[in-house]
């Protein structure tokens, strides 16, 4: 009687397992691809993605991006990237989110939509810095790492210039109008 009950938890495991069915099977490695790709995509992604430079003089942040387009997958990064150094230097966000999920017995379904808008307009950005990039490929399809840098005070000699620039417009439309009163 013993040795028949340890043959039938046996038999379940390897019917489950060693399934004859090929389209189980194919099921079976197109789930197993999908789930090394994820592990890759962790694997191969640089340290500072999860563990952000720090420095008293520039602001970091990562983002990530995948596309079967090269430069689309460099776009998505990028502006995921500088989406997060926007909100960390005090822009605003507006995100929505629709998620419809349905589960009966056998299966569970989820529809999600995600739409986001980060918006500047009170955050200068300028003087970011691209600092570092990685390009992998997963599977059919590209995935970009990018580290970027938003210099902070007297290090961001693009804004400085950028502000001297503006200085510079505004004394001479005054210079102009000082003038005018003068003379009147």
């Amino acid at each position: 009687m013993k040795k028949i009950l340890l043959l039938v938890p046996v038999v379940a495991i390897l019917a489950a397992c060693g399934t004859t069915d090929p389209y189980a099977k194919r099921s079976e490695q197109e789930r197993e691809r999908q789930e090394k790709y994820v592990e890759r995509a962790i694997d191969k992604a640089p340290k500072w993605m999860f563990e952000l430079p720090t420095s008293n003089s520039a602001v970091y942040e990562s983002g990530s991006g995948v596309s079967s387009d090269f430069s689309f997958a460099d776009h998505k990064a990028k502006a995921d990237a500088y989406g997060k150094i926007c909100m960390a230097a005090g822009g605003t966000a507006d995100q929505r989110t629709k998620i419809y999920r349905t589960d009966s017995d056998n299966a569970s379904t989820e529809l999600s939509e995600m739409a986001m808008r980060t918006s500047c307009k009170n955050v200068d950005l300028t003087g970011v810095e691209v600092k570092e990039i990685k390009r992998v490929a997963e599977g059919t399809r590209f995935r970009v790492y990018v580290l970027v840098a938003l210099p902070t005070g007297d290090a961001n000699i693009l804004r400085k210039a950028k502000e001297a620039q503006k200085q510079r417009e505004f004394a001479s439309a005054r210079r102009d109008q000082a003038f005018k009163e003068m003379d009147q």
